[in-house]
């Protein structure tokens, strides 16, 4: 029997459905990040002192960048997983870049966008 060349179209049915989910998720949890930067902008009236002001400032502009960082790693998830719907649509989804192989669907489930098998995953080093 031939080893399978894609996924059909229940199987991307079910790939869909988890993407869309995620990208719900992912899309949200990016508002958050946006509205926690935004809000660090905001300072309010009450830190009117300036000694206070410039004590806080060493550890806000630690956190400022972490919820940047964030925001960024957010949105290249959020790039990652509508890539992923693109090769749902293509149907070449699920298909390894490299050894033209099939994904397990185990490691799609945790990684919905994976482009790579396990193999060449570990194979890159």
């Amino acid at each position: 029997m031939a080893e399978k060349e894609r996924y059909n179209d229940e199987e991307l049915a079910e790939f869909t459905e988890l993407i869309k989910h995620k990208l719900a998720e992912a899309k949200t949890d990016l508002v958050g990040l946006k509205g926690s930067l935004s809000h660090k902008d905001d300072h309010g009236t009450e830190d009117t002192s300036p000694s206070f002001k410039m004590m806080e400032d060493g550890s806000e502009t630690l956190s400022r960048e972490e919820l940047s960082q964030l925001a960024i790693r957010q949105e290249k998830f959020i790039t990652h997983l509508e890539n992923a719907l693109t090769r749902i649509i293509n149907r070449t989804y699920g298909i390894c870049r490299v050894t033209g192989k099939l994904i397990q669907k185990e490691r799609l489930r945790a990684v919905p966008h994976a482009t790579l098998s396990i193999d060449a995953k570990n194979a890159q080093g």
